[in-house]
């Protein structure tokens, strides 16, 4: 049985001691995958103020570029999208981002020749990113590799 390490060239830089991705036999754990982009520590649809605060944040933004970026490791991996099989999503404020984040999730998830996986949603109180911007969502996948 395999277990190797997966470090995706275009998923954005990890931000703790992780892989973007483990493989053991033919089932690919991603780590938790956030909104940041490649080369960046910017956080797409965030809006600071002067000082640099985060006043704003466009979660619909947000949800985009995390699904792009698990996208980018899949790829990476070897596997692809459709071979999603469990999700599990975080976000900062149910309330506020549900309708926009589930909205938006069924365009990439939901309907025929999609890959339709599990998943659960959860409200946290914060992720972790850092500085005055934190991000609003992130997603932990299970996909399969075949």
């Amino acid at each position: 049985m395999t277990n190797d390490r997966i470090d995706s060239q275009s998923a954005p830089e990890p931000v703790g001691a992780y892989p973007h991705a483990r493989r053991v036999g033919s089932t690919l754990y991603l780590s938790g995958v956030g909104p940041r982009q490649r080369g960046s520590k910017d956080i797409p649809g965030v809006t600071l103020d002067a000082s640099g605060n985060m006043i704003d944040y466009d979660i619909e933004a947000q949800c985009r570029a995390c699904f792009d970026n698990i996208r980018s490791v899949l790829d990476d991996a070897g596997s692809s999208f459709d071979r999603i099989v469990d999700v599990l999503v975080f976000l900062t404020d149910m309330r506020r981002d549900f309708p926009t984040y589930n909205r938006v999730y069924a365009e990439y998830f939901a309907g025929e020749g999609k890959p339709n996986p599990a998943r659960t949603t959860i409200e946290i109180s914060r992720l972790p990113q850092g500085g005055n911007a934190p991000i609003a969502i992130e997603l932990k996948v299970i996909a399969t590799i075949g």
